[in-house]
């Protein structure tokens, strides 16, 4: 919950405006401002303070205690012209609760925490529990010191600017053991502990046993992802129990699911009781993984309980990225965050120079000139197979003639992959020329590099046949100068010389350009592959200069007849 604290007309209007866009995760806090500071401080994970930011921190200096305990809290000025993050940036959230803010209410969100500062990923922001100098060894790659990696399993990572030695470590391990003094341990979620029990097991066997398990093979607990069991202990109390206690998911599977994975110690006890010749075992192997714990029971006698612990092998992750049709403002904060979060970017060069800036430091970038679609799309899943969390980058929409495809053919289900969608050339097009695609519409590519000019022309002649606005992509370059006037002229055998079409080059870029002329005059020796083409149906208009392809409702098609 936010809390949500202000001391005048103007910051009353600012903070109503906020609970009004967020009536779920905030609350209200009326009366004396400092007795409002004190009571939301307590009750709430998150502080929004429309007030100054001296009197903030005078409001919360006595209450401050511990940064990974205290709430973020957010300083909005009574002018509502910057969300500064005061306290708990990243513990707290306040760094990105400003950034949100600020987004909701057009103020500029300040971010003095130094690793956001100069873009770099902050230890305790990864999304993994870290122990150790966190401070000391944050310090050391903001100045630049060599800090060295130690990844003892693979691990889809953000970019961190390590080097194979150095006098600072960052150690990604499952393992029990104590960080050094120039040192940060990251827990991977990398142990799966499977759990069988009698019914009414009590919750302390149960967690005794995981946690002894755990602490004789030198496993630390805090990189346990799971406990897994049968369907049938589902809603068992001790295991339940155990799970909250550790904070981790119960998953379950059924009997039929267990009983087929192979498993060193399977027993006949299990199989009569709930199906399976193994629960503890195989519920940790169902997914894969080493066998670190095999099957052991706990001490009581007599004993109600049992445990196996397995570690599963990091996912790589790969994100196909649309950076959309060119503009800074119209590549969408979803595909940014996926720029910042991956430690490979592979793309096209000229892309990648489009949003080098946005790159945190420590990046691995792969780029290649035009016509080697396929070679970066193996290239990047080949990067996610050896763990690595990988940003492969196309123009408009990824998933449109551009990478999604040829990455997707490649990937198989041993990483995880992410679609982030990109505004496409069609919809910058179609802005800029008005409402061209307001009713059906289909995008043809004209380039025959991939595609049969055979297919490509028979899929022409089936939207001119259907009265479809087509756009068209691809559609003239220097040694294929002839399918653009071929397309258009299948079109003009069902459609009037007169019919609309819109020309727009470089789309939301410095050098952007854009015309209507008509099917009968447009000339193709002005297009080029830095344009798109769009020809309107036979209801396509020109409305004070722009195109307007109607959807035909009821009521326009009455006022027409009322003229």
């Amino acid at each position: 919950m936010i809390g949500l604290i202000s001391a005048t007309a103007a910051g009353a209007a600012a903070r109503d405006r906020l609970a009004a866009a967020w009536p779920d995760r905030t609350r209200v806090y009326e009366g004396s401002v400092g007795e409002a500071v004190r009571a939301a401080f307590t009750e709430c994970e998150q502080l929004v303070c429309f007030l100054a930011t001296g009197a903030t921190v005078r409001l919360l200096a006595p209450l401050l205690g511990d940064k990974t305990a205290d709430p973020g809290v957010v300083c909005v000025d009574e002018g509502g012209r910057f969300a500064v993050s005061l306290v708990g940036g990243h513990g707290g959230g306040a760094n990105e609760l400003a950034e949100a803010v600020g987004e909701l209410l057009g103020a500029e969100p300040v971010v003095t925490t130094a690793t956001d500062s100069v873009g770099l990923a902050g230890l305790d922001t990864l999304g993994l529990p870290c122990e150790g100098s966190v401070a000391l060894v944050s310090r050391a790659l903001l100045d630049g010191e060599p800090v060295a990696l130690e990844a003892e399993s693979a691990w889809p990572l953000p970019p961190l600017p390590t080097s194979p030695q150095g006098a600072y470590t960052v150690r990604l391990t499952d393992r029990d053991v104590v960080p050094g003094k120039r040192e940060v341990l990251l827990r991977p979620p990398s142990l799966v502990v499977g759990v069988g029990a009698s019914k009414g097991a009590p919750e302390a066997e149960v967690l005794g046993l995981i946690e002894e398990a755990l602490r004789e093979a030198g496993l630390s607990v805090r990189s346990v992802a799971e406990l897994a069991t049968v369907d049938a202990k589902a809603e068992e109390p001790g295991i339940v129990a155990a799970a909250g206690r550790l904070g981790v998911p119960l998953v379950t599977y059924s009997a039929e699911e267990l009983a087929a994975v192979a498993v060193p110690n399977p027993s006949e006890a299990p199989l009569a009781a709930v199906g399976t010749p193994s629960v503890a075992e195989a519920a940790a192997l169902v997914r894969g993984g080493e066998l670190l714990v095999p099957k052991r029971k706990s001490t009581a006698q007599p004993a109600m309980a049992t445990c196996a612990v397995v570690r599963r092998p990091g996912r790589g992750r790969l994100a196909v990225v649309g950076l959309g049709p060119g503009a800074r403002d119209l590549l969408t904060p979803r595909a940014a965050a996926e720029l910042r979060r991956a430690s490979v970017l592979v793309g096209l060069d000229q892309y990648v120079d489009q949003i080098r800036d946005l790159l945190r430091p420590g990046t691995r970038v792969l780029e290649s000139g035009l016509g080697a679609e396929e070679e970066r799309a193996r290239a990047a899943v080949a990067e996610a197979r050896k763990g690595q969390a990988v940003a492969l980058i196309g123009s408009g929409d990824a998933g449109v003639y551009a990478m999604a495809s040829p990455a997707l053919a490649e990937a198989s289900d041993d990483i995880d992959v992410v679609g982030v969608p990109g505004v496409t050339a069609a919809l910058a097009a179609g802005a800029i020329l008005g409402a061209p695609l307001g009713h059906d519409h289909v995008s043809i590519s004209l380039s025959d590099l991939h595609t049969p000019w055979e297919v490509i022309e028979r899929r022409v002649r089936a939207a001119a046949e259907a009265d479809l606005v087509v756009t068209f992509y691809n559609p003239r370059s220097r040694g294929r100068d002839w399918q653009l006037p071929k397309a258009l002229a299948i079109l003009a055998g069902h459609r009037e010389p007169t019919t609309p079409v819109g020309v727009v080059r470089n789309a939301s870029r410095p050098d952007e350009s854009s015309r209507v002329t008509t099917l009968g005059a447009l000339d193709p020796a002005t297009v080029d592959m830095m344009t798109v083409v769009t020809v309107g149906n036979t209801a396509t208009r020109l409305i004070a200069g722009r195109m307007v392809t109607p959807r035909g409702y009821r009521w326009q098609a009455s006022q027409e007849e009322a003229k």
